[in-house]
């Protein structure tokens, strides 16, 4: 799996004399930790400041050392929102999120929630570097769509493309009857999509919402 073109992604090799890239990585599966060990070692630019950080542990790992990138393991995830809640209490670090064969909604709401980048467990190598990099300057990178994904990801459940659109609405202030009459659907329908949207992002009232969608 490759990345999608973005600017400056060919120079992204070398910092030219800057301070390195410092970096907190997430706990994730042995061999994939390894080889992320093993691939930030080769980069002289980027500076390990810790790993094998559980879930639980990453905000305070990411207030004590600031780093300006960690990389978090989707499959860690209880809900979309603790990406939501890391990026808010530290806005300074860019989040990269690694998931099993993300499909391009699954990336798309990792971003909507913070993070900077959303890639395959599959991404190679040096496309992660550049990732890292890219992520470092604040630069959000997708990945390309790959064919026959179709499978169920290990980690939080995800909202249907309608439940976005029905988030919208919630989050814009909008009743029920307005988003029914905006959306085309009746207002039971829109509490359906409602209760989906706050089992997924756990929460359980719009006050709720509201806080953990604010930035």
């Amino acid at each position: 799996m490759t990345l999608t073109p973005l600017p400056f992604a060919a120079d992204t090799n070398g910092m030219d004399g800057r301070e390195p890239i410092t970096l907190v990585l997430g706990r994730f599966e042995d061999l994939v930790a390894r080889g992320l060990r093993s691939l930030i070692a080769d980069d002289p630019n980027i500076e390990l400041l810790a790993g094998d950080i559980e879930l639980d542990r990453l905000d305070a790992a990411l207030a004590e050392h600031q780093p300006r990138v960690a990389i978090i393991n989707f499959g860690s995830l209880r809900t979309p929102v603790e990406v939501n809640r890391l990026h808010t209490a530290h806005p300074e670090t860019q989040l990269l999120v690694l998931a099993n064969r993300p499909t391009p909604s699954e990336s798309n709401q990792m971003l909507a929630f913070g993070a900077t980048a959303c890639l395959s467990k599959e991404t190679e190598a040096r496309d992660i570097l550049n990732a890292i990099h890219l992520a470092s300057r604040g630069l959000h990178v997708l990945p390309r769509t790959t064919s026959g994904s179709a499978h169920e990801p290990l980690g939080p459940a995800l909202l249907t493309p309608r439940e976005a659109d029905v988030l919208e609405h919630l989050q814009a202030g909008r009743s029920n009857a307005e988003i029914a009459l905006a959306l085309s659907v009746s207002v039971e329908t829109v509490r359906t999509h409602r209760r989906n949207i706050y089992r997924k992002l756990g929460v359980r009232t719009r006050r709720e919402l509201a806080s953990l969608t604010q930035a």
